[in-house]
């Protein structure tokens, strides 16, 4: 099956809308949450653990799969799917974000990006076409266009820049596709600057994308520019294509985001904070190494279903943490992940019912009280 969107339905209160991508390794059910698998693995979690926690597609990393062990092995071995046991949908970011964020030393030119591995400081080329082929030979369902993130503070002038090599960058992206299958998300970037932003959706749409991702964001700026810039940019966005919001994941910010019409996101929220001790619940966070949980038999949320709840208390998962013990990873990442897939699920459910307005209502009440 070639790469399809559909919407379901609209909110009559907002922009939130229900929709479904088709893919050919399944459907995804949006608004949907992605839990980061960067190095074809979410970390703790099986395959099988995951489609029980109700996830529908999951994201990898170019970058990362790159270096270690390599698009060429992934390939030899039956790409991506089979070489991490997971049937579903797969989303790879391009890697311009880890080199922005990982690489030892980096150089920027209109040809690509010189890189130094973080892993054992070897020198990389990475161009779009490059991206593209790596994204390929890993046979994902959805590629990300290579682009440059746009740092924060940044002067007009250096966001205008970055914003160019961007597009040109999508370009040759597009150009060098070889298969025909799968997908390609453009990327607009364009830093906390409107008519940049602006400027960046008309050069993308021109180009005709099966999809389109806000980049740039949750790079150290303040959560309301980055809220004030989604409002202004998502409408743009075709509408009867999937948007897709990047790296941003607290669940304050996946409600109003919802609400402006995105239809995608990621984030490695649930996960590294699961390791380091900090459980989501409806009220807000529970942070599991505090002392008061030290004889605490209840569970993390009295009315979450997920295994963790079902079989521990807050008292031992303190004790797992504070002895290190591996298997508190999995227990809490358990939690965390059964908290975000609930939560996209009732936006969903909300959509469907005409109440998204009486749900958002709610959810800040809980997390309130």
């Amino acid at each position: 099956m070639t790469f399809s969107f559909e919407i379901i339905h609209r909110s009559s209160e907002n922009s939130a809308r229900l929709g479904r991508i088709h893919t050919s390794h399944g459907h995804v059910d949006t608004p949907a949450f992605m839990p980061v698998g960067t190095q074809a693995t979410v970390k703790s979690l099986t395959p099988e653990e995951l489609r029980d926690l109700g996830v529908q597609i999951v994201l990898a990393n170019t970058y990362h799969l790159y270096l270690r062990p390599g698009h060429d092995v992934i390939s030899k071995l039956g790409g991506l799917h089979r070489f991490m046991h997971w049937d579903g949908p797969i989303l790879t970011d391009s890697g311009g974000y880890q080199v922005f964020s990982l690489a030892k030393l980096r150089e920027i030119s209109e040809r690509g990006v010189t890189f130094q591995s973080h892993l054992d400081g070897s020198r990389h080329l990475l161009t779009p076409e490059k991206a593209i082929e790596i994204q390929e030979a890993l046979d994902s369902d959805i590629m990300m266009c290579l682009d440059e993130c746009t740092p924060y503070p940044a002067t007009a002038a250096d966001a205008r820049e970055s914003l160019t090599l961007s597009i040109d960058w999508a370009r040759r992206c597009k150009e060098s596709r070889k298969k025909n299958s799968g997908s390609l998300f453009g990327i607009v970037q364009g830093g906390m600057f409107q008519d940049l932003r602006a400027q960046g959706v008309g050069a993308l749409t021109g180009m005709g994308f099966d999809g389109y991702a806000l980049g740039g964001l949750s790079v150290g700026e303040p959560k309301d520019a980055m809220l004030d810039i989604c409002a202004f940019t998502l409408p743009l966005l075709p509408e009867l294509l999937p948007r897709y919001v990047m790296g941003v994941g607290a669940p304050e910010d996946l409600v109003e985001l919802v609400s402006l019409g995105t239809d995608m996101f990621d984030c490695v929220i649930p996960t590294r904070n699961a390791r380091n001790g900090q459980l989501f619940i409806r009220t807000g966070t529970l942070n599991i190494c505090n002392a008061r949980y030290r004889d605490d038999e209840r569970a993390v949320e009295a009315d979450c279903s997920c295994y963790t709840c079902r079989n521990y208390s807050r008292a031992y998962l303190r004790h797992l943490f504070m002895a290190k013990e591996i298997l508190v990873h999995r227990l809490n990442t358990i939690h965390n992940i059964h908290y975000f897939m609930t939560l996209m699920r009732k936006m969903r459910e909300a959509i469907r019912e005409g109440k998204f307005a009486l749900f958002k209502r709610e959810f800040y009440a809980q997390r309130s009280g």
